[in-house]
């Protein structure tokens, strides 16, 4: 099995080294890097869109959360929040990339600041994009798990050497390779997400009404649609309106939004939605097999071990399968990490590099256009770098001294961030002029309340020791909404 699966992951990794190379050829300026030089499919970006905004998280943290909360947990992460997420990009994807391509922007920092005259306020975004470095470290965990038990190894050699390749070949290729690396992976993704799906049948040999029974039998609150002894999942105000909520924000994240300004017509639009909402129905339903896992762990115990949340979903491939349906599991599994890191990865040092040292490094007078372009991507190297460096630090920790799942720790960077842009880029996109002052002060009520209501421990549902972020999120996007609102409209009407 070792060796099975270290052939195939060098297997895997040659393959998307020869994209990278090809991509790398491609790429000759930080337009290159952030939207592509190449026409593609829209097919293939809606496939991209998938991979890259399904990641880890739904294939091998958000199961154990179903493992250990049952139904209530699958209601939330399979059903509510990926309507809310369906939602918002049918609503906003035709208006944000109309808006970006007339504008030229590469990052979705450089299109807020276009959207509203402000360097500050793109420069604000491009600062906080840094919260977005939880979600790459939840991606690393969630891949590290995987490798470390498949190949046999200690987990911080098998982060170590996730970081060093995937960061590695991110210096290089850009929006040029990642299109088609994504689209390999999205198809990985949805052979995965098939076998895991079907994988407990014969959980259901005695049918529906059989499965539950069996899963009642572990703890009745699996079966339950609320779980009041779980700290995420205790009534429907978390189970459905939050996720809804949080849902419909969370496109609002540049690994996402700007996926639709790789398209280069309109009418590729449609396209594009139908296959990346179709690849995401898919995936989202992955998490089911987080009651599978149950069945086969129902002391959540494996070889005398007690598994800790986020190893669940590895042991179950591992322990469940042949080892050449293992063997694919495993590269989807690390497919489902790759795709969203790499699109973080490309975002985030986009976004720093246009945003913030292309702020502080403008042109120099005697600098032609094709040194310039050098340079920045010099930079974004560089940025790369320590974004790497970061990310491997902070996932380490999460390694050592978990607190429940390095989902909790990531949700609450992430969410940060989308709650906050929700209000600049919706009004941005719906408004046709809003007041500055209206989506500046919003963002800062949002940034403000997600922190303030977390770290306070304001309302019941935000005590304890674990907290759930995604109620802080709800409270930051509904404040902030209210507020911009107020102030559009009072701030227009004392214009007029």
């Amino acid at each position: 099995m070792v060796w099975a699966t270290a052939a195939l992951v060098a297997v895997y990794m040659g393959v998307i080294l020869y994209f990278v190379v090809q991509g790398a050829r491609r790429t000759k300026s930080m337009a290159d890097y952030a939207l592509g030089s190449v026409t593609f499919s829209p097919w293939f970006v809606g496939l991209s869109l998938a991979a890259a905004s399904t990641s880890a998280a739904t294939f091998i943290i958000n199961p154990g959360f179903i493992s250990l909360y049952g139904w209530s947990a699958f209601l939330a992460f399979a059903v509510f929040l990926p309507l809310g997420k369906y939602l918002s990009l049918i609503l906003m994807t035709k208006r944000f990339r109309k808006q970006g391509m007339s504008a030229g922007a590469l990052s979705m920092g450089q299109w807020i600041g276009n959207r509203y005259d402000s360097k500050g306020f793109a420069l604000f975004f491009a600062v906080l994009s840094l919260l977005l470095i939880t979600f790459k470290v939840l991606i690393c965990v969630g891949m590290t798990k995987v490798l470390s038990q498949a190949l046999n190894i200690g987990e911080i050699p098998a982060l170590a050497g996730i970081v060093l390749f995937v960061f590695g070949y991110m210096m290089f290729g850009g929006a040029n390779s990642m299109v088609y690396t994504n689209t390999i992976q999205a198809f990985l993704k949805l052979t995965v997400a098939v076998i895991l799906i079907g994988s407990g049948y014969q959980y259901l040999s005695a049918g529906l009404d059989g499965f539950w029974q069996q899963i009642a039998a572990i703890d009745p609150l699996l079966t339950a649609s609320t779980n009041p002894s779980s700290p995420l999942f205790r009534d429907y105000f978390e189970i459905i309106f939050c996720p809804f909520i949080v849902g419909i924000a969370i496109v609002c994240q540049p690994h996402i939004i700007t996926k639709s300004l790789l398209l280069k017509k309109e009418s590729d639009v449609n396209k594009y939605l139908l296959a990346g909402i179709t690849a995401e129905i898919v995936f989202f339903s992955v998490v089911f097999a987080g009651f599978y896992a149950r069945l086969a762990f129902p002391d959540l115990n494996a070889g005398g071990t007690a598994l800790k949340m986020d190893g669940i979903i590895p042991a179950y491939v591992v322990r469940e399968f042949t080892i050449w349906t293992a063997l694919i599991i495993i590269i989807g599994l690390l497919s489902s990490g790759l795709a969203t890191l790499e699109g973080l990865i490309q975002s985030l040092s986009t976004t720093i590099t246009t945003d913030i040292i292309g702020v502080f490094f403008s042109k120099k007078t005697s600098e032609n256009e094709e040194s310039r372009q050098k340079r920045l991507i010099f930079f974004n190297k560089m940025v790369i770098v320590v974004l790497a460096l970061a990310t491997f630090l902070l996932a380490r920790d999460q390694l050592l001294h978990p607190k429940l799942s390095v989902g909790i720790f990531a949700q609450l960077g992430v969410y940060a961030f989308f709650s906050t842009a929700f209000v600049p880029v919706s009004f941005g996109i719906f408004f046709k002029e809003t007041p500055r002052a209206a989506v500046v002060t919003a963002a800062v009520v949002a940034v403000t309340v997600h922190f303030g209501t977390y770290f306070g421990g304001i309302s019941p549902y935000l005590q304890g020791a674990v907290r759930n972020p995604a109620v802080a999120a709800t409270y930051a996007i509904l404040s902030s909404v209210s507020v911009g609102l107020l102030l559009h409209f009072l701030l227009k009407k004392s214009k007029s």
